[in-house]
């Protein structure tokens, strides 16, 4: 699945790095408590979330993280999207809630980490 795909799937808006939508996505999480997106997930390529503060940005860098959808039309600073930019990150912001922009993607083949293998 490409950005451009989830983007499409969870009628979202593009607020940085249009120049990526291509990029393959294999797996993606949803959390809004980045100590556990820092202890537990693994090779997620996609964050959902609906906190919005520069932890978030830092926190899906750290991970290696291609993009983050921001779930119930959360919009980012100016600061956050220009600081993802520079990551070269994709955001995303969904109108759709956390539960329902996860199920759209899970039942569209879009997995978890632990799913991946099998």
């Amino acid at each position: 699945m490409t950005i451009n795909n989830i983007k499409e799937l969870l009628g979202a808006e593009v607020l940085c790095g249009s120049e990526s939508l291509e990029k393959e996505i294999h797996s993606a999480c949803g959390s809004d408590m980045m100590s556990d997106v820092l202890a537990y997930v693994k090779d997620q390529a996609v964050l959902l979330t609906g906190l919005v503060n520069a932890q978030v940005i830092r926190t899906a860098e750290m991970m290696d993280m291609l993009c983050i959808v921001f779930v119930r039309s959360k919009k980012p600073s100016q600061d956050m999207i220009d600081l993802a930019a520079e990551s070269g990150m994709v955001i995303l912001t969904t109108p759709k809630r956390m539960y329902e922009a996860c199920g759209i993607l899970y039942s569209n083949g879009l997995k978890g980490n632990g799913e991946l293998n099998g």
